[in-house]
């Protein structure tokens, strides 16, 4: 099964261009000059495995991953490499038949990682891969000369190689988190300590202040029991005798407008019969008594004269006729009749008038003549004696009306006086009425002030309630009027007031207030404390469970890598008889080497006892070799071509316990002879049966060990090119 499918260069070190090398051959081999660039294409399998260190990838900087440019191309501002893996058989663990791994690096250092298209961290990249017993460093990949690398390393080094290859990378990562998380959780459970120590005091302080609280809450209890009751009864009390005056008051107002009603109309009837009405009276009868001596005058001097008409009509006995004569009259005939037929023959308006005018003239003049010089007769005599007598009855009449008319206003006169004495007498006892009446109205005005003053009591006392015991003080306004709230004496209701202040002054005396934020603090900072100690306790469980997951790994760990290390030891021993035709080498796990206690002080007891058991925890592994027809049993006194033999058999039978699936090797043959060549030839071919194999040779033998052939050049522009041959394919077509 070939995982690895291929792998994509572009604008890495000296792939400047897009290059692709595709790997269908269990082996193939990546051949060219110096100076190509081929170990370059192994040191992109490192970058985008996860290689961290720079000197690993022969570099100092990020920087200098990228194509720097030449004449032909321009340089880049970003280096990536891309590499695609098969995952039908599910070899990472990530649901995708392909997985494709792409790493990014960029001038100013900042490198990105992606998975299958989506932005992810080196950290879930080096996890999956340790999953699949992958990484970018370690045995797997072998640069150019570090061939002898796992033979100059410490045995702590050696040890972490084998490890790796044992595929416990992935236990080791889970125990490094489990570790890094114990000393997080650590670090938690001291903090936690120490808050807890920091809020600890603060703690017993509010809780001896939430007992105070507690105590002036059960005295806010019974004050607000005990107002309730006061306040309800009091305001019951207020309200009943406000209504109460308010009713008195406005009946006294009805009556004293009745009594107003009344005063005015005795006041007017004093005033109809008093000096105003008298004097009109008065000034009536005057008038009249005036009236009755003038009616006395005219009707003496009507007597008189009709005593003169009497004694005249006794002595006159003259006729008309011998009053006027006839010659006279018979002329002022003539003439009247001379006017009139004047009058009819002139047709002239004027002339008719003016003679209209002189006949009035001399008909006054006739009449004047005859009434001048004529002598009263006995019939006109007669006639003004009857004149007089009708003119004496009337005035005569007349008096006897205005004497009874005088003698109506003298008795009205008198009744007036004497209403007017009655209504004096109404008025002086409605006045006294009304005093009285205003005084009692008085007097309930000055109750219901007081009951207005003790209803600002009452309403400051709700006030201060409030503020002693909060909205509890409201119950009063839903409590039922309590039984002889409206009855009772008033004294007990002031007993109870008296309680109420003593309760309200031991509450102030407190000093607590309503304590709410003090309480509400309290709960918080227990709240808090509870909840730190939940806390320490899921971080000691968390911690204890934690050391018996890295107690669990380790044990794992030693046990497989126990397992393994024989493993490991069977196959170097086949491959060193191998090469080397004899002999014997073999992994050994060392002894743990435990510091001298000289010079160490006593304070330095718990630094030594983690030194030690890191170093118990961390046994190296040392290689000792026999060479056959040689005394030769240390890795010093080796040759280089030994050294390379050695650290090929080491590195190969590494591969045979926990097979990866593919092994880069750089350059590892260019030690060795011709003989040895074809043996390592030989050993290429049976690690190709187990892993996928992509070697980096000038060594022919090697070459033909391979499938196929990616050859490196490089052209006078500085950019390395690939040319292909399939081998295999090459055989099937000259068979």
């Amino acid at each position: 099964m070939l995982y690895l499918k291929s792998i994509e260069l572009m604008g890495f070190k000296s792939f400047g261009k897009k290059t692709e090398l595709v790997f269908g051959s269990r082996i193939s081999s990546i051949v060219g000059p110096n100076g190509s660039g081929k170990s370059n294409v192994a040191e992109g399998f490192r970058f985008v495995l996860g290689e961290q260190s720079m000197k690993s990838m022969r570099s100092k900087k990020g920087e200098d991953l990228i194509w720097g440019g030449s004449p032909a191309l321009a340089r880049q501002n970003r280096a990536s490499v891309k590499v695609v893996f098969d995952n039908s058989k599910r070899l990472l663990d990530i649901d995708f038949g392909e997985v494709v791994i792409e790493r990014v690096v960029y001038r100013d250092g900042q490198n990105e990682y992606v998975l299958n298209g989506t932005q992810v961290r080196l950290k879930d990249v080096i996890r999956l891969l340790a999953g699949a017993n992958i990484g970018g460093s370690g045995y797997q990949i072998i640069s150019q000369g570090e061939a002898d690398r796992i033979l100059n390393a410490s045995p702590r080094e050696r040890r972490e190689m084998v490890e790796d290859a044992l595929g416990l990378k992935l236990y080791q990562h889970k125990k490094a988190e489990s570790e890094r998380k114990l000393e997080e959780t650590g670090n938690n459970i001291e903090k936690t300590k120490s808050l807890r120590r920091e809020i600890g005091p603060h703690l017993t302080f509010l809780r001896i202040q939430v007992e105070k609280i507690e105590k002036a809450r059960e005295l806010k209890e019974a004050l607000a029991a005990k107002l309730s009751e006061y306040l309800a009864r009091e305001n019951a009390w207020i309200t009943q005798e406000d209504a109460r005056l308010k009713e008195e008051v406005q009946s006294l107002d009805e009556e004293l407008r009745d009594i107003s009603a009344k005063l005015q109309e005795a006041r007017s009837k004093r005033t109809h019969g008093g000096s105003g009405t008298l004097s009109e009276l008065q000034s009536k009868i005057v008038q009249c008594e005036a009236k009755l001596t003038d009616a006395r005058g005219r009707s003496g001097e009507i007597a008189r004269e009709l005593g003169r008409a009497e004694g005249a009509l006794e002595r006159n006995d003259v006729m008309v006729e011998q009053i006027v004569t006839v010659p006279h009259v018979r002329g002022f005939a003539r003439e009247l009749d001379s006017a009139i037929e004047e009058i009819e023959r002139n047709d002239d308006l004027q002339q008719v008038r003016n003679i209209l005018a002189h006949l009035r003239i001399r008909i006054r003049s006739f009449v004047d003549g005859l009434t001048g010089a004529a002598p009263v007769t006995n019939a006109e005599a007669k006639r003004e004696v009857d004149d007089l007598n009708t003119k004496l009855e009337r005035v005569q009449a007349e008096q006897n009306r205005i004497t009874s008319e005088i003698d109506g206003l003298r008795s009205k006169m008198a009744e007036t006086r004497e209403e007017g004495f009655a209504a004096e007498r109404d008025i002086v006892g409605l006045e006294a009425t009304h005093r009285e009446v205003e005084s009692k109205k008085n007097a309930f005005n000055a109750a219901r002030a007081t009951v207005a003053t003790l209803r600002l009591r009452f309403e400051e006392e709700v006030r201060e309630g409030i503020a002693l015991i909060g909205a509890a003080v409201h119950a009063w306004d839903k409590n039922e009027i309590p039984p002889g709230a409206l009855s009772e004496d008033r004294s007990n209701q002031e007993k109870r007031r008296r309680e109420t202040e003593r309760l309200k002054i031991k509450i102030e005396e407190s000093g607590i207030g309503n304590g709410d934020a003090v309480v509400r603090e309290f709960k918080q900072t227990k709240e808090r404390d509870e909840f730190l100690a939940r806390e320490l306790e899921d971080l000691e469980k968390s911690a204890a469970s934690l050391k018996e997951i890295i107690a669990e790994l380790e044990k794992t760990i030693d046990i497989r890598f126990t397992e393994g290390l024989k493993q490991i030891n069977v196959a170097l021993h086949d491959f060193f008889q191998k090469l080397f035709g004899g002999g014997e080498a073999k992994l050994r796990i060392e002894e743990p080497h435990r510091p001298s206690r000289q010079g160490l002080d006593v304070e330095d007891g718990d630094e030594e006892d983690e030194m030690v058991e890191e170093e118990e925890l961390y046994a190296g592994l040392s290689i000792s070799v026999s060479l056959p027809r040689k005394k030769i049993r240390g890795l010093e006194v080796l040759s280089g071509g030994e050294r390379a033999l050695t650290s090929i058999a080491l590195i190969f039978s590494m591969t045979q316990v926990n097979p990866p699936p593919f092994l880069i090797l750089d350059e590892t043959d260019a030690a060795l002879d011709e003989a040895n060549s074809k043996r390592y030839a030989d050993m290429i071919k049976e690690l190709g049966q187990k892993s996928q194999l992509i070697v980096i040779t000038h060594n022919r033998a090697t070459m033909a060990a391979a499938g196929e052939l990616y050859g490196v050049t490089m052209g006078h522009d500085g950019v390395s090119k690939l040319l292909s041959v399939k081998l295999e394919e090459a055989e099937r077509v000259a068979k």
